[in-house]
């Protein structure tokens, strides 16, 4: 039974994802219906989580408009997630990055991975 859905799962996961990791500043292109129309939409920010696995695996992306911070979780593997690019890499050493919710400005800045 697991077998089943094991192959039914994989057929469903995108191939082509860049290595993505915690910390990394990413663009994250989501198809947007508007009335009989589609359009992609980016969204640009940190990846502060990963949660799950396989087929429902899901990355949290956080950043701040306006002097206000926004998050938002995509699942990868959906098929209103187009595509994803990093812009850049950056060094952590925590697999969840919740603690850049209470710091602004430059506090809230990761070093970059060269």
């Amino acid at each position: 039974m697991s077998n089943i859905i094991d192959t039914l799962e994989k057929e469903g996961m995108k191939q082509n994802l860049p290595e993505l990791a915690i910390g990394d500043q990413v663009k994250v292109f989501v198809k947007v219906k508007e009335g009989d129309k589609e359009r992609l939409q980016s969204y640009e920010g940190t990846i502060i989580a990963f949660k799950n696995g396989g087929i429902r695996e899901t990355v949290t992306v956080r950043r701040v408009t306006y002097g206000v911070g926004v998050e938002r979780t995509f699942p990868i593997h959906s098929p209103k997630v187009d595509h994803i690019e990093v812009v850049r890499h950056g060094k952590v050493r925590r697999a969840k990055l919740y603690y850049l919710r209470e710091r602004t400005g430059k506090a809230a800045k990761l070093k970059e991975v060269r």
